[in-house]
């Protein structure tokens, strides 16, 4: 025991409205066996005092002589608590470890983390699988591009000449299309999400937001397609048996890759092909709109990965394999479902003119070579030689994601 006993008056604050935020403070500024003289009229605070007393390792005892007071000494076990408490890297980028411990778990970055905590099962913890430069810039520009479907898109808009009942269906065909596989690319980063170690946080907010984009395009496309209520198009075995492969693969970077690199690169032609056709102005809106978010998920797809490879020179193989394994396995399959091909075709065409059909098709034909030079191009910033990277680009799916 230390010095004289400090006084502290409660009044009639019970434990319950907080009382024991005052008591903590007040143990805090003594000594291991300092003493606190408590004072208060609250009528169960003693019965509190001794509960959470017992429960911090602090000693108590009660005043004989005195009515409503009771003393509290300081014990060592508060201090114990702390003893092997470990920071958590830094709280800024800077802080990021390249390795955080499970044992770390859910704590804030830069925290003080108490020894005795549970393992968690975040097994993507390795900062040169997940981490990329560009993530907290994207990420706060992906916040701050959030857009709501009510107001960004003004769902009575109409065109200027009125939209032919087939055009309309094949508008519905090509968004019930684009749902299914929005929704793929939904569930990717919402499984790889669950699985990347809080410390990578940045990481985890551009899943998050990148998820959220997804799902705000399948409503958009959805209410699209449901906009003068007509029923949805067809879904074929081949393209969604193209989305399963992406839904199988565990590893992050290639799942990354197939996704983004290559699936959603693909559909940024796709959806500006669609902007510059559409034939009527909320097509064109939503197209663009939902185009935007796409960028971002396929830049942070192409850091990600050029990041990887500067640390690891077995990546390239490793990629490769994945797009053969894809090949692969869908080789049996019909492609891409020739409802869409032919919904393509019509509204590039605009018309059922033999001579406008004619021109649709080329111009499907040219939105094919744009997609394949587009992942020729990301292909050779991680590194593949030009003959290479036109190789795998061929190999890609023909469902476009």
């Amino acid at each position: 025991m230390t010095g004289p006993d400090t006084p502290l008056d409660l009044g009639f604050l019970g434990f319950e409205r907080g009382a024991r935020l005052l008591v903590d403070r007040a143990l805090r500024a003594v000594p291991v066996g300092g003493r606190v003289e408590v004072t208060g009229g609250d009528p169960v605070l003693g019965v509190h005092l001794r509960a959470w007393a017992r429960r911090r390792g602090h000693r108590f005892a009660v005043v004989a002589d005195r009515s409503a007071t009771w003393t509290l000494e300081r014990g060592p076990a508060e201090l114990q608590r702390w003893q092997g408490a470990e920071r958590a890297g830094g709280p800024g980028v800077d802080g990021i470890v390249d390795r955080p411990p499970a044992r770390w778990g859910l704590a804030a970055r830069g925290a003080l983390v108490e020894p005795g905590g549970p393992d968690t099962g975040f097994d993507i913890d390795r900062r040169e699988v997940v981490w990329a430069d560009l993530a907290p810039r994207l990420y706060a520009h992906a916040a701050a591009a959030q857009w709501d479907p009510a107001t960004a898109v003004d769902w009575a808009a109409t065109p200027a000449d009125p939209v032919p009942a087939d055009v309309e269906a094949a508008v519905v065909q090509v968004m019930t299309y684009l749902v299914e596989n929005e929704q793929a690319a939904l569930v990717v980063p919402a499984g790889l999400l669950a699985r990347v170690h809080p410390h990578f946080r940045e990481v985890q907010q551009l899943l998050a937001v990148q998820a959220a984009d997804e799902a705000r395009h399948m409503e958009v496309f959805t209410r699209r397609a449901m906009l003068h209520g007509g029923p949805m198009g067809t879904s074929s075995a081949g393209g969604r048996s193209s989305l399963a492969t992406l839904l199988a693969e565990p590893d992050f970077s290639l799942a990354s890759f197939l996704l983004s690199v290559l699936g959603e690169g693909s559909f940024l032609a796709l959806l500006g092909f669609l902007e510059q056709h559409a034939p009527d102005p909320v097509t064109a809106r939503i197209t663009h709109l939902a185009r935007v978010d796409e960028a971002r998920h396929v830049a942070f797809g192409v850091a990600h990965l050029e990041h990887q490879s500067t640390l690891d020179p077995t990546l390239r193989g490793a990629l490769r394999t994945a797009i053969e394994r894809r090949h692969d396995a869908l080789v049996d399959t019909a492609g891409l479902n020739a409802d869409v091909f032919d919904a393509l075709v019509l509204l590039a065409a605009g018309s059922w003119a033999p001579e406008a059909i004619a021109r649709g098709y080329d111009r499907v034909q040219e939105l094919h070579h744009a997609m394949d030079e587009g992942r020729r191009q990301r292909l050779a910033r991680l590194g593949f030689p030009p003959d290479e990277a036109a190789e795998l680009s061929a190999l890609h799916t023909r469902n476009f994601m």
